[in-house]
């Protein structure tokens, strides 16, 4: 062979090699990526060749299939009661993705999962359908309910977080203004033109606030602040009285901060008396003393800085709650009554309380309880687990002490039960320095526990923008408190 010829089948070697290279790596290496890539439309069409599996709530589906006729995609997405349940189920549309549930567990529902690889199998033999699994989840529907109807009822926007203090199962997860997935699950232009027009609407209908939106807590975060004066040792006894002066002199600063309750009230109340009239003056003068270290350590052990859900738990993840590192004594004094540079979820106020009535311990949130195949049968269980000890018991039960007595004979008692024990705690929060003339929102947090033993911990948060209300008649007592009420009464009155 001359020297020409044996350069060029040299070449045309290499270039096989290189090609039989790419071909392993793409089948073996990259294989699973390219396969599952949400825009493969293989996927796509897999994902609505058959009917879904179902998102179950107390053992009813609320989502379905429908067939869907003269295109790649045979079936697409309904939803029962869908504006009221869209924060936990999320939507699955043909044309604009998944989210929430839908998403994450997008291969249980699809029959795609590797652990029905012998259905998927069977069905290729037999020529039987595909079906999906069910996502089964700890949502209680007359607590969900309760929350989307109250916070629809005052038209206002907001959300509703209900957990079960002993295990971290979320009971309600509302969020309002909300939107139906139902109208734009499929491919058509009407459907388009749909999901664009809630894209566009100001009240952000498509935000899911118990998750994915912070707010500062205002004075419902009084009730950590307490556990950490307590947990640190700088109040020893939540009827001496404080000390603190009212109106509040705010460190290194000329500014005065008042309370609502007025000074005659306030001034160097005791702790218990503070949380009962919300007394901003001893909350910052406890926050002042405690620090900020001891502050943000005592927040983290409730959660705040970290993700609520690890990776795991994909597109369900929530936004991290902050409590701020490198704060100055005014930014620290803020904090204690909940405003500065903190923000929080509503889903994280709600773990707040819930470690508070479950005697400190702070259990992981979880909203699925467990995954089953298509015959029903579990393939995967949710078991509670213990995310921390934020207090000690007796801490625990200090601040308990205090939120009952608020309940009962301060701002808190529009949440009170007949026959049921009740802890509250209201809050109103400034949007920030600049933005004095936006209405405040109003925040409302509770705990119950009926006589069996069943407790459900609460948080409301109010964003009253769209309301016709007066800055005077904004507060977490007056719009939270009846709502959490009703959310408690369907979990604990049978």
């Amino acid at each position: 062979m001359n020297r020409p010829l044996r350069h060029v089948a040299i070449f045309c070697g290499l270039l096989i090699l290189a090609l039989l290279l790419r071909i392993n790596w793409v089948q073996f290496v990259q294989g699973e990526t390219l396969a599952n890539h949400e825009n493969n439309r293989r996927v796509q069409i897999a994902q609505f060749a058959e009917p879904r599996g179902d998102i179950i709530v107390a053992g009813r589906p609320v989502t379905g299939s429908k067939e869907v006729a003269g295109q790649d995609f045979t079936y697409k997405r309904t939803f029962t009661d869908g504006p009221m349940y869209a924060p936990v189920t999320g939507f699955a549309s043909q044309a604009r993705g998944m989210s929430l549930l839908e998403k994450t567990y997008d291969s249980i529902l699809s029959g795609q999962d590797d652990r029905f690889a012998f259905k998927r199998a069977r069905s290729v033999l037999t020529g039987e359908p595909l079906r999906g699994g069910s996502v089964v989840t700890t949502i209680d529907p007359k607590a969900q309910k309760a929350a989307y109807k109250g916070l629809t009822d005052l038209g206002a926007r907001g959300a509703v977080v209900a957990l079960e203090p002993s295990t971290g199962k979320v009971l309600a997860l509302a969020s309002a203004p909300s939107y139906d997935p139902s109208v734009f699950a499929g491919m058509t232009f009407k459907e388009s033109k749909r999901f664009e027009a809630l894209l566009a609407d100001k009240s952000k209908p498509l935000a899911n606030r118990a998750l994915r939106e912070t707010f500062p807590p205002g004075s419902t975060f009084k009730i950590l602040t307490a556990a950490a004066a307590l947990e640190h040792g700088v109040v020893t006894d939540v009827d001496a009285a404080s000390g603190a002066p009212s109106p509040y002199p705010l460190p290194l600063s000329t500014s005065k901060i008042g309370s609502e309750a007025g000074d005659a009230v306030c001034a160097k109340a005791s702790l218990k008396t503070a949380m009962q009239f919300s007394c901003n003056n001893v909350f910052l003068d406890a926050a002042s003393r405690i620090g900020p270290d001891k502050m943000r350590e005592t927040a983290e052990k409730f959660g705040f800085n970290a993700d609520v859900y690890s990776e795991d738990f994909g597109d369900m993840l929530a936004y991290k709650s902050l409590y701020p590192d490198r704060l100055d004594k005014p930014g620290t004094a803020l904090t204690g009554m909940g405003q500065g540079s903190l923000t929080s979820t509503p889903l994280q106020m709600a773990m707040v309380t819930a470690a508070i009535a479950n005697d400190g311990k702070l259990m992981q949130p979880y909203i699925v309880d467990k995954l089953v195949d298509p015959e029903l049968s579990p393939v995967e269980e949710h078991e509670p687990k213990l995310k921390s000890r934020a207090v000690s018991e007796d801490t625990a039960r200090s601040v308990r002490e205090m939120m009952e007595f608020t309940a009962r004979e301060g701002s808190a008692k529009g949440a009170l039960i007949d026959g049921i024990t009740v802890g509250g705690k209201t809050g109103t929060a400034q949007r920030g320095v600049d933005v004095e003339d936006e209405v405040p929102y109003g925040w409302f947090v509770s705990y119950g526990k009926n006589a069996d033993g069943a407790s459900v911990a609460v948080a409301v948060f109010i964003d009253p923008t769209d309301m016709d209300i007066s800055r005077a008649d904004i507060s977490g007592g007056k719009l939270g408190s009846p709502i959490a009420r009703e959310v408690m009464r369907a979990v604990l009155v049978k």
